[in-house]
Parts: C-alpha cells; sequence; structure tokens
C-alpha cells in the first residue's frame, strides 16, 4: 500500500471510530444522568446506596481496562471492539431487566457490565491513532473528541425520549434503546481494519527498567498521581449527586438529565485546546488552573440551587477536570522512560479508576448523610492540598530520564 493510499485509508479508519464513539460513548452519560435517579427509585426508605449503580459502572471500566487491551492485541481491533459491543448490549438488557423486575442490585450488576464495555471505547482514540505520522495522529484523536461531545448529546437525549417507552416502569425505556445504539455499531465496526496491531518488537539493548516502587516514589509522579485522582474523584464526587440534588430541589427528570448533559460536553470540548495551552503555559499551570476551576464550581453550587447555579457548577466541574486530569496525566509522562510505559500507566490508572469508583459510591452516602452543601465544601480544601503539592514539586528537581 503506498504512501497516499496509506493516509487515505487512515483517514477512513479515524472517521469510522470518531462515528463510534458518537454513538457507543452515548453509554457513559446515560448511566451516570440515570444511575442515581434509578437507583435511588429502586430503594426504600434508605437511600444510602442510591449511587452505587453508578460506582458499579466506574468500577467495571477499571476492572476491564487491561483485559481490553489485551484482548485486542490477540483478536485485533476490529474483531475486539465487536467483543465490547457486544458486552454493552449484555449489560444494557441486564439493566432493563433489573428495573422492570424492581432489582436494585441486578440493576447494579448490569450497569458494572456497561462500564466494562465502556472500557472498549475508551480505546478509540488510541486506534484512530494507529496510522498516519504524529500529524495526522493528533488530528485523528481530536476526532474521536469530537465523537465524545455527540455522546453527550446522545445519551441524555435517549433518556428524554425512551425514559417512559416501558410504561408503568421508569427509565427502563432508555436502557433499552441504548441496546440498539450498541448493536448499529456493530454495522459500523464491520468496516474497521482486520489487521493486528503490532505486538512483536525485536528486543533493543537498552537500559533495564526501574522498580515499579522506585518512578512511583518520584515527586513528580506522586503529585501528578495526587492531583489527578483529586480532579477525577471530586468530578465524580460531585456528578453523580448532582442528579439527585436537582431531583430534590424539585427539578424534574428532563432538567437533571440536560444538566448532565451540559457537564459531559463540558469535559470534552475543551479537549480541543487543552493541549496548545499546556504547550504554552506548561502542565502545573493548567493543572492548578483546572483546581481553582473546581473550587469556583463549588462556590457557585453553595450559592443557590436555581436550574441556572446547577447548569454553571455543571459546566464548570467539566472544565476544572479537563485541565486537572489532562494536565496531570500529561504530568505523569515525565516520571518513565518509553520501556517503563506500560508498568507505570497502568498503575497510573489503577489508582485513579480505583479512586473515582470509591468517590462514586461515597457520593451517595453524602448526599444522604450531610448533603448537596458539605459535599461541595469538600472540594475546596482537597483542591487547595492538590495547589499546595505543586507548590510544593516547584520546588523540586525535574526526573531525568534515560532513553529505551
Amino acid at each position: 500500500m503506498n504512501s497516499t493510499m496509506d493516509d487515505q485509508h487512515a483517514r477512513h479508519q479515524a472517521y469510522r471510530y470518531a462515528l463510534l464513539a458518537a454513538i457507543n460513548g452515548a453509554a457513559a452519560p446515560l448511566s451516570i444522568a440515570l444511575g442515581g435517579i434509578a437507583g435511588s427509585y429502586l430503594l426504600a426508605a434508605d437511600k444510602t446506596l442510591a449511587t452505587l449503580p453508578v460506582t458499579g459502572f466506574n468500577l467495571g471500566v477499571a476492572l476491564t481496562a487491561f483485559p481490553a487491551a489485551m484482548l485486542m492485541q490477540r483478536l485485533g481491533r476490529r474483531y475486539g471492539f465487536m467483543v465490547g459491543a457486544g458486552i454493552g448490549m449484555t449489560g444494557l438488557l441486564v439493566t432493563t431487566y433489573g428495573l422492570m423486575l424492581h432489582q436494585f442490585w441486578l440493576f447494579a450488576l448490569g450497569l458494572l457490565i456497561v462500564g466494562s464495555a465502556n472500557s472498549f471505547t475508551q480505546q478509540y482514540r488510541f486506534a484512530a491513532a494507529d496510522r498516519g505520522d504524529s500529524a495526522f495522529r493528533a488530528k485523528a484523536i481530536s476526532w474521536v473528541l469530537i465523537g465524545g461531545v455527540a455522546s453527550a448529546v446522545i445519551g441524555p437525549q435517549l433518556i428524554l425520549m425512551f425514559k417512559d417507552m416501558l410504561y408503568p416502569t421508569p427509565f427502563a425505556g432508555a436502557y433499552l434503546a441504548g441496546v440498539g445504539l450498541f448493536a448499529s455499531s456493530l454495522l459500523v465496526m464491520w468496516g474497521l481494519s482486520t489487521e493486528r496491531p503490532v505486538t512483536s518488537v525485536p528486543r533493543v539493548d537498552g537500559p533495564e527498567a526501574r522498580p515499579l516502587r522506585v518512578i512511583m516514589r518520584q515527586p513528580r509522579f506522586v503529585v501528578a498521581v495526587f492531583c489527578g485522582t483529586a480532579s477525577y474523584a471530586l468530578m465524580s464526587f460531585v456528578m453523580t449527586a448532582a442528579p439527585l440534588a436537582m431531583i430534590g430541589c424539585g427539578f424534574d427528570v428532563t432538567q437533571s438529565t440536560l444538566g448532565i448533559q451540559w457537564h459531559v460536553m463540558a469535559m470534552f470540548a475543551p479537549s480541543f485546546f487543552t493541549g496548545q495551552l499546556i504547550a504554552r503555559f506548561g502542565k502545573e499551570r493548567i493543572v492548578a488552573t483546572g483546581l481553582v476551576i473546581l473550587m469556583v464550581c463549588a462556590a457557585v453550587a453553595l450559592h443557590g440551587v436555581t436550574l441556572t447555579h446547577f447548569y454553571v457548577a455543571l459546566v464548570l466541574l467539566g472544565i476544572g477536570w479537563n485541565f486537572g486530569f489532562i494536565g496531570a496525566t500529561a504530568m505523569v509522562t515525565d516520571t518513565y522512560a518509553p520501556h517503563e510505559k506500560h508498568r507505570t500507566q497502568g498503575a497510573n490508572d489503577m489508582i485513579v479508576f480505583g479512586s473515582v469508583a470509591f468517590s462514586s459510591l461515597m457520593s451517595g452516602v453524602a448526599m444522604n448523610t450531610v448533603g448537596w452543601e458539605i459535599m461541595n465544601w469538600l472540594v475546596i480544601p482537597v483542591s487547595v492540598l492538590c495547589l499546595a503539592s505543586l507548590w510544593w514539586l516547584s520546588f523540586q528537581p525535574k526526573p531525568i530520564l534515560t532513553p529505551a
């Protein structure tokens, strides 16, 4: 295949991954926007575990991220993603069945399975960048992110259109409609390349990889993971409770769903220029900016409980997450040599997504014990601690890495 034909093929593949991100990526806002509300509906008097299904979703992502990557290495992109779509359909069917039977734990299990499918969806941006030069890879990733913005619209619209389709069981119709999304994505996946990624590369003599504990003890790694984890966990903590808080303040499911839609769009849309801001101002400053935005989000939420307050706070929450998490992730890449990346990235993801799952669980507990106001107050001291750690890091020497 000549260079021109290869470029055209890479472009077509990237378009398909962007479309897949829009279709299957909608499972995340669908699950998050309804997970806590539906969980509260299924529980009787004690609503403490209302957000446990959302925790299941996040836990599914964390537990399946590494196995999903290994499966695609073995089967190739096309068939690996088809398996992921099958898992997604299964999860949504279980979720629908749990709602119709009024079984809370079956519903939570279904969202855990949907979260497992979402770990495959997270791989689209990497798959889109499999081909082409470095300039094209950046474009390909941007196209997939555009798909992510579209998914923020599709997921909530499914809720609004189909939430009463299986009346008198609320919300079940929206999850059943999600099955159709994963099913339709199989048609798009059939056009994906059947070529397997390169899995065997000749070994090149070079320095030995450092023990993981040595890498993780670096001040830069500690601060980067702390800030990245805090940004993501705080976002999950507030976002998961927001629909419950809105319902508690007298707003309906439609209004709370639109709030999550704006939030998810705010999470992804800044990605088109976050990288440029990092290149211009530095990773630490962008992380710090994200943390400040998270505190402003908390201040807005504390200022009032009108619909405008909720919407503005959720948008700021998404932007703050974007700057904080992407900037912190970029900081992590400074802490390892190329031949150390897989274990280091795996350790980072394990810490981050494990914390996100825990924060989503604690979100429901906090909402039903201390309330929405205290939850937002908690954002401020955690963000201040992160800012203090960035200030401390500025006095530490940067690591000098030996290339592989």
